[in-house]
């Protein structure tokens, strides 16, 4: 955590005073900072930290013999400094404190003041606001303040008893500092346990010096006794007694080290960032919602119902697909056999892969038409040849927009597959042929002429394809299309993109149409607004061309069906029309 603790002391000579504090750095030490071993008596500390203890994966350092203090630092002068160490935690000559995180390479380094300059305001300005005029009543608790250019300030102002004090106590205060207001707030019912933790160390201690001392010499009695004489008695040297004496611990500052350092670190580490997926995308409630579908369906089928269940008709699931022929062809046999059996690498590992084998302007006319939603037929002997097409085409739309058969011995309608596998002695009606809703891309045997060369190491048979894409609406070289169609070009062009990171620039492009869908459905068919009105939506979209709005129109057959009960229920809902009213 990038902040600062600091003691913080009022005296009555001088007014607040930064005792001791505790800063983390990323960077190296400052001067005057040592790394020596820990020395007995600052593992005595620990020892008698009474419950505060530091992490076992940091290890606190003891200053080195011979070190000197800055002569430059930012600290008040000598002059102000009380005679008898009241505002004073560390000797002089005594370069600090500082404790090694190995996991993090993160440096806990304490002084009496910060070295640099303008941290040494920011402490300053702080430690006066906390023991001034930012105090809860009582002047004794927890309070939050500070402003975007000096910070904010956790402050818990305390009490430590002194039988030579006026009112027989002292003022103090723990503060931390830091430049997150947010994470600061969020880190309020931990700090305040921790700091009052060791306040009530801090004020037990003193309470037995207190007692121990009351009980030898009675000061209220004394002082009664005692002709009064004004401004007397807090000039005389036991009027700034330090810290260490009140408390009677003499390792108290390698305690607070110890202390402050471990408050830094667990601080920093019970809060932290992680990803949040958000609602799940449209892609994944289609597929929770076809998965329950198919398992209502498998739990009431039963043996009479698969054997009357025609063959000739494969079967269709939106975003999935079930492959099955008729029992006379053995045109498609097993497909875990095939698999294992005939495994080639005749196939289409990535979009980039496809383009590069179909060519730049077949590829484009290909991608427009699945974009569409018109249908895509692939005549081809090879079934992983045209399994392996349809798995990189698919990855264009959304889930709910697929509609695949992989293989089939006869032409199947449009309104049953967008994705249609053929083999190659099947016919294909004229009216498809020539239909601007259709394209076909027919796999033949390559001639000589045709061979290209091999784009890649482990390609072994695609060089011995021809692929031909026809279509009754040819799409023009000049044709601008549609908006993610050449975002889509355009990643898949920049070589500088793996096929993982193409792989995410498409789920991002289709979230974000999928999203554009969700507005354009819920504008039209649960509002039903006019023309007009659609038309200034399309142009606020980015979506006003005439493939655009084919395209957002096609894309609204995928949305979930979870998606569209919900809009509906909430429009028709008691509550919301009375609302409205």
């Amino acid at each position: 955590m990038n902040a600062i603790v600091a003691l913080c002391h009022f005296c009555e000579l001088h007014g607040p005073r930064t005792l001791f504090c505790t800063e983390v750095l990323h960077s190296p030490l400052p001067q005057g900072a040592s790394s020596g071993d820990i020395s007995g008596q600052n593992e005595q500390a620990e020892e008698e930290e009474g419950g505060i203890q530091m992490s076992s994966r940091i290890r606190s350092h003891s200053p080195a013999e011979g070190a000197s203090a800055d002569s430059s630092s930012p600290g008040p002068k000598k002059s102000d400094m009380c005679e008898a160490s009241g505002c004073r935690s560390l000797a002089g000559g005594h370069p600090g404190y500082v404790s090694h995180d190995k996991e993090t390479s993160i440096k806990y380094v304490s002084h009496q003041h910060p070295n640099h300059p303008q941290l040494f305001s920011i402490v300053r300005q702080a430690c006066v606001r906390s023991l001034s005029c930012e105090v809860c009543p009582g002047r004794e608790g927890p309070i939050f303040f500070g402003d975007e250019q000096h910070g904010f300030v956790f402050s818990h102002t305390f009490f430590i008893k002194d039988s030579l004090a006026r009112g027989f106590q002292r003022w103090y205060s723990i503060i931390t500092i830091m430049m997150d207001r947010i994470y600061l707030i969020n880190s309020w019912p931990f700090l305040l346990g921790k700091i009052r933790g060791i306040i009530d160390e801090l004020q037990g201690k003193a309470l037995k010096v207190f007692e121990a001392e009351q009980f030898g010499c009675p000061q209220r009695a004394q002082r009664m006794n005692t002709a009064f004489t004004p401004f007397l008695h807090q000039r005389n040297g036991n009027a700034a007694r330090s810290l260490t004496s009140l408390t009677n611990d003499e390792n108290l500052w390698a305690c607070l080290h110890t202390s402050f350092a471990w408050l830094l670190k667990a601080c920093g580490s019970r809060l932290t960032e992680k990803l949040l997926e958000g609602a799940p995308t449209e892609d994944t409630l289609v597929q929770m919602e076809k998965l329950a579908d198919l398992k209502e369906e498998s739990e009431g089928w039963d043996g009479s119902e698969e054997e009357e269940k025609p063959s000739s008709q494969p079967d269709v699931v939106e975003g999935q697909e079930l492959s099955k022929s008729s029992p006379e062809t053995s045109l498609m046999p097993d497909c875990n056999s095939w698999n294992v059996a005939h495994r080639r690498l005749s196939v289409f590992r990535s979009l980039r892969h496809m383009r590069q084998v179909l060519g730049a302007s077949a590829f484009r006319m290909l991608a427009w038409h699945v974009l569409m939603g018109n249908q895509v037929i692939w005549k081809a002997q090879d079934m992983d040849l045209v399994q392996s097409a349809f798995d990189v085409l698919r990855t264009m739309l959304p889930i709910g927009c697929v509609r695949i058969i992989p293989y089939s011995d006869q032409y199947e309608e449009a309104y049953r597959c967008n994705f249609l596998g053929l083999s190659p002695h099947v016919q294909i009606p004229p009216h498809i042929l020539s239909s601007e809703f259709a394209v076909l891309v027919e796999v033949r045997a390559a001639t000589r002429s045709s061979l290209y060369p091999t784009l890649f190491d482990d390609e072994q048979s695609l060089n011995k394809y021809e692929f031909v894409v026809t279509s009754g609406s040819p799409v023009a070289a000049d044709r601008v299309g549609p908006t993610i169609l050449n975002k889509i070009e355009a990643a898949l062009t920049n070589q500088n993109l793996s096929v993982d990171v193409v792989d995410q620039c498409l789920v991002c492009l289709k979230e974000e149409w999928m999203n554009k869908v969700k507005v354009l459905f819920k504008f039209t068919k649960v509002d039903s607004r006019p023309k007009e009105d659609t038309q200034k939506l399309l142009s606020i979209l980015g979506a006003a061309e005439e493939d655009n709005v084919k395209l957002l129109k096609f894309w609204m057959t995928g949305l979930s069906k979870t998606y569209k009960s919900h809009l509906m229920s909430t429009v028709r809902s008691p509550t919301s029309s009375e609302s409205r009213n």
